[in-house]
């Protein structure tokens, strides 16, 4: 699983209030003096490859264990090192984390050396056994993978049953003393099961949700047909801020927005983890404030970054920290200035601040960083013009983890309305996204599955 969590040590919130979003009670927040020498608070690390599912958009292609995967011994010397130099939090990602047998001693290591620990999981196997070695580590959060109802989850996990799994899983955390957060891929399929959805995350006991735009990735990178066009940002924002307002606030349950869903606009406030307090989009975080490791000792500023460009070190061979302050894979970000953006970007008001928001998701489509389409002030920028902005695929990914394949951006002028013409979401009624329930299979027709999903 290629992500970026944003879900981990979350302040809880009784079900029925509107909960009071504060970025500094997170333990990732920046303290004063923490600007001065950015170092990074948070470390996403994959400790195995091996999966027990075989999802559709997995930008790592996590199936079989890496070779040359780190010993019990190696991971434990890890934790000492990210403790060592203030990392705050850690997150156990795969593959699927609880595959390795000493799983739950790394985890109970970082607890102990004053970290907190979450994990980020498909649970498609997350039994009694493991969730019980979960709580006597001491994991804060498990995070849950959830893409959409019933059908159309088990369609993109590529298993039968992976959504029962999960579900039933969700609940037996909610009964544990760690605290239960889902995370969602948005993308063609999931996106107008989005307000279900919500409700079934009331419903199994969510604390917290984090979203993340599907991008052409491994997996993912095989399937145009399942990624957001950029102008249906249009559609998508207005639906996640009404989610957000009548949905998750008044159970409790905290949105979230992954690094790849922004930037700024009159939508920047109300979706932004603290945005009504001030907190905004403040540029990649890769490197200065997070470090991604993967389970054969790479390290890399963020864990979804390719890791043919963007690997700083190795772990057998250096100490982490070194591999932070010395190398320009790892660095760039500290360096990039409005002379890195190209494209729209380049001359955006919002450049100095933004520098081209998620690093990955401009790498992956267009093949460099300063340059992202996935952008809700661009698009609204695109419109104000009569124009939108859509992606067409030039090349494939070679098939490797954390591959991708090549894309081009263009513009096209907004096609007229037909009279009389109903709004939709992804081509769906908006009626039918309002009505339907959390325990339907699906808004999605058997074909319409098989057409998104299908590899091109």
């Amino acid at each position: 699983m290629s992500s970026s969590p944003d879900t981990g040590a979350i302040p809880s919130a009784p079900i029925g209030a509107q909960v009071d979003e504060d970025p500094s009670k997170l333990v990732r927040s920046t303290a004063h003096g923490d600007w001065e020498n950015p170092t990074p608070l948070y470390c996403v690390w994959e400790i195995t490859l091996a999966c027990d599912l075989g999802c559709r958009h997995c930008g790592s292609r996590a199936g079989d264990a890496r070779p040359g995967e780190l010993t019990t011994e190696q991971c434990l010397d890890v934790v000492h090192q990210l403790a060592d130099f203030g990392c705050r939090e850690v997150t156990l990602i795969g593959g699927e984390a609880y595959l390795r047998d000493d799983w739950h001693i790394i985890a109970t290591e970082i607890t102990r050396s004053g970290m907190s620990v979450g994990m980020t999981t498909g649970a498609r196997n997350l039994d009694d056994r493991r969730l019980g070695q979960a709580v006597d580590a001491g994991l804060r959060t498990i995070s849950i993978s959830i893409d959409g109802l019933e059908k159309t989850h088990d369609a993109q996990r590529g298993s039968k049953g992976s959504w029962k799994a999960a579900v039933d899983a969700a609940r037996r955390v909610a009964k544990t003393p760690i605290r239960l957060a889902t995370n969602t891929q948005i993308n063609r399929l999931s996106m107008p099961e989005l307000p279900a959805l919500a409700d079934l995350l009331a419903d199994i006991g969510s604390k917290a949700w984090q979203i993340q735009l599907t991008v052409p990735m491994g997996r993912a990178a095989d399937r145009p047909e399942l990624l957001l066009q950029p102008f249906e940002l249009l559609e998508l924002f207005p639906l996640l801020v009404w989610i957000k307002q009548k949905k998750l606030a008044p159970n409790g349950i905290r949105l979230f927005p992954g690094n790849n869903i922004g930037y700024f606009g009159p939508y920047e406030a109300l979706l932004r983890y603290g945005g009504e307090k001030g907190a905004h989009w403040a540029s990649c975080a890769a490197g200065k404030w997070s470090i991604g490791l993967e389970a054969d000792g790479k390290i890399k500023g963020c864990p979804s970054l390719p890791s043919d460009q963007y690997t700083g070190g190795y772990i057998q061979e250096m100490k982490i920290i070194d591999a932070v302050r010395n190398t320009e894979p790892i660095n760039f970000m500290k360096q990039r200035t409005r002379d890195d953006l190209w494209g729209a970007c380049k001359t955006c008001y919002y450049g100095d601040v933004c520098l081209a928001g998620c690093t990955w998701t401009s790498h992956v489509f267009l093949g460099r960083p300063g340059n992202n389409p996935y952008c809700i002030h661009r698009q609204m920028e695109y419109e104000k013009q009569g124009l939108r902005e859509r992606f067409r695929k030039l090349g494939p990914a070679p098939g490797l983890p954390f591959d991708h394949g090549l894309y081009e951006v263009f513009t096209e002028p907004i096609p007229d309305l037909a009279e009389g013409d109903a709004p939709t979401i992804s081509g769906i009624d908006l009626t039918d996204i309002m009505n339907l329930a959390k325990d339907a299979p699906s808004v999605w027709e058997r074909d319409d599955i098989i057409e998104r999903l299908k590899t091109a």
